[in-house]
């Protein structure tokens, strides 16, 4: 029999024993053992619950414990959870996490050190909640030269920009409905400035290229500044409009970014709505593959992390190869992504549009739009836009184009 223990005894923490608890034969079945878990790591006593006799307030008595075979750690931020991970790491046990924050900033360093001791650091509900997408690069892809991963990776900005579209309403609106259905933060800056969906690139990102992607180093933008007017026009251009994590490997560079970006209708990804998260992996041979579900919530994460527990059980005194290492990836300048724009100015200014773009680009009206207009750019650099974007007197507002 397996021994594991949790550490956080919140959202995901309850909802992982839930999951232990509740499918024990199918966690038995699939890890090829029984699973007991032996500790729950918390601040807190809960008299009156189901496990309170497991509950334990001091890490060491965890670390100590030969018996305990996999920690999965649910506390999230940084500290105490890095030390105490790596810490569990050093003992010879594995671990598995749903830490984002973590893993993005320490992931390669923590998957270099369970490699040295011949133990398994595992992350899938890092990314997307319960979609399998990590596993899936790491074991099914991964014959595949992947060359391009594009998702969205925040439920709380893509519920947002849905109903600012189905509905009309505003970004103010429909941010305080998302808290008030518990979608966002009381503080949504993470998820609104487009933090969460960065560190969710990161990891992926380094995972596509075996090195640390660094999320300080990723040009991000969240959604804050998209409003009614954008849509009137992503309307009359048969578009959606998604806040985008990507990651790209060029004749010109490796390129990442986290952005809105209008997106046809006709790419599966324009038509992924509400909460649900959905993830685009392309390789060489296979072309696109899309994986799609919930991207957070108890009881989809909590699977994320019990999938990573049995993987570890199965391979129980194995390490699992994860392809990160600790050296830096090198990121090209986003200066030099190559890419169309959308741009709004008002109409005042509709013929200085051809003077900085060029004659052959078509002038965009939309009828719910009233004195302004818009362009779509030719293919230009980030760079080169940029210049062209500051020689425009009233800007309202611009977009990527997918």
């Amino acid at each position: 029999m397996a021994k594991v223990a949790v550490l956080g005894y919140g959202t995901v923490g309850s909802g992982v024993v839930e999951v232990l608890d509740t499918n024990a034969r199918e966690v038995a079945c699939s890890a090829g053992e029984a699973v007991e878990l032996k500790y729950i790591l918390d601040l807190r006593d809960f008299p009156g619950d189901k496990h309170e006799a497991q509950v334990v307030h001091d890490i060491d008595i965890i670390l100590n414990d030969p018996e305990v075979d996999v920690i999965c750690e649910t506390m999230g931020g940084l500290e105490p959870a890095f030390t105490f991970e790596k810490k569990a790491l050093e003992k010879g046990k594995s671990v598995c996490t749903s830490n984002k924050e973590l893993v993005a900033a320490h992931g390669p360093e923590l998957v270099e050190l369970a490699r040295k001791n011949g133990v398994s650091y595992l992350f899938e509900a890092s990314v997307g909640g319960g979609i399998p997408v990590l596993r899936s690069i790491n074991d099914s892809l991964k014959h595949e030269k992947i060359d391009a991963i594009t998702g969205i990776l925040n439920g709380t900005t893509n519920y947002i920009l849905t109903k600012m579209d189905k509905e009309g309403a505003s970004f103010e609106d429909v941010l305080k409905v998302a808290q008030e259905k518990g979608y966002a933060e009381r503080n949504p800056e993470a998820d609104v400035e487009g933090y969460d969906a960065c560190r969710k690139i990161a990891i992926l990102a380094s995972l596509m290229s075996g090195g640390h992607v660094a999320y300080e180093d990723i040009y991000t933008e969240g959604i804050t500044k998209i409003n009614s007017a954008d849509f009137a026009y992503a309307r009359s251009l048969n578009m959606a409009i998604k806040l985008l994590g990507m990651c790209k490997k060029t004749s010109t560079g490796f390129f990442t970014m986290v952005a809105p970006f209008l997106i046809p209708m006709e790419n599966p990804l324009a038509n992924v709505n509400g909460v649900f998260n959905a993830i685009d992996v392309h390789g060489n041979m296979l072309g696109d593959v899309m994986f799609y579900g919930k991207g957070a919530g108890k009881n989809a994460t909590a699977s994320a992390v019990v999938a990573d527990v049995v993987d570890i059980l199965k391979h129980k005194g194995k390490h699992i190869p994860v392809n990160m290492k600790a050296e830096k990836a090198v990121l090209t300048a986003k200066d030099n992504a190559v890419r169309q724009f959308f741009v709004r100015v008002s109409e005042s200014e509709k013929d200085k549009l051809t003077d900085v773009f060029g004659p052959e680009i078509d002038i965009v009206k939309s009828p719910e739009v009233q004195g302004e207009v818009a362009v779509v750019t030719d293919l230009i650099s980030e760079k080169d836009f940029e210049e062209k974007l500051n020689k425009l007197d009233s800007v309202k507002g611009y977009l990527r184009l997918f």
